[in-house]
């Protein structure tokens, strides 16, 4: 598996390369973020630069290719306007689920409260509701009902945050803090990324149910 402090040292040395004084902020998100990879993993890497051009874009792209890990890479490329600009039910997750390596995000705080909080539960679960009932009716895709689930484990770090005042990262902990129904969308969610076998009507049936039970419900916060 990738040693991933030596491996981002790599490629901030890249980003430099590239853009020189330009990078505002460099981190990384996901499992490697968290410290839970293996290896399967993508590498969700985060780059905000001064300003983003097309040009930038296509310099990143190629800069990319240059690193044998290129099929795992991924992440968010962006100017810092249009970020410190972003809708803040967005920018919940992405503050707290990003591991700074370059620069700071902390002027986004002042954007992310309760209500940044409860908007990006009611936001989510509204999009997983009519996903889930266009998989149910017309796509019947496994693998997005697997990306559902997914979504779903990041609406319930946000109903967790609410609850309990903490934002649970890692999803042990995820898992300790969390009612008994969402135990069991990250439960199913935990199985489905080991690769077990899908029941797609009964699981299907869960996360609609769950997710109607969510939507318009009251502010936790």
């Amino acid at each position: 598996m990738i040693e991933i402090k030596k491996w981002t040292e790599q490629f901030l040395a890249a980003l430099e390369e590239t853009f020189g004084g330009r990078i505002w902020f460099f981190g990384l998100q996901g499992s490697y973020g968290r410290g839970e990879a293996t290896e399967d993993s993508d590498i969700d890497l985060v780059v905000i630069l001064d300003e983003l051009s097309p040009a930038d874009i296509q310099a990143y792209s190629r800069m990319l290719e240059r690193f044998a890990e290129r099929p795992f890479l991924c992440g968010f490329l962006a100017g810092k306007e249009e970020l410190l600009s972003w809708d803040a039910a967005d920018l919940f997750q992405f503050y707290y689920d990003t591991q700074p390596i370059k620069g700071s995000l902390e002027q986004l705080l002042c954007r992310i409260d309760p209500e940044a909080a409860n908007r990006a539960v009611q936001t989510g679960v509204c999009g997983i509701y009519h996903a889930c009932v266009h998989n149910m009716l017309y796509e019947k895709d496994e693998a997005m009902l697997r990306g559902l689930y997914k979504s779903a484990s990041f609406v319930i770090q946000a109903v967790v945050y609410l609850q309990t005042g903490r934002y649970a990262r890692k999803r042990e902990e995820l898992m300790e803090a969390a009612g008994e129904e969402e135990r069991r969308i990250l439960r199913t969610f935990a199985h489905l990324k080991q690769g077990g076998a899908i029941e797609f009507g009964e699981m299907s049936e869960t996360l609609f149910l769950w997710t109607k039970k969510w939507i318009g419900k009251e502010k936790l916060s």
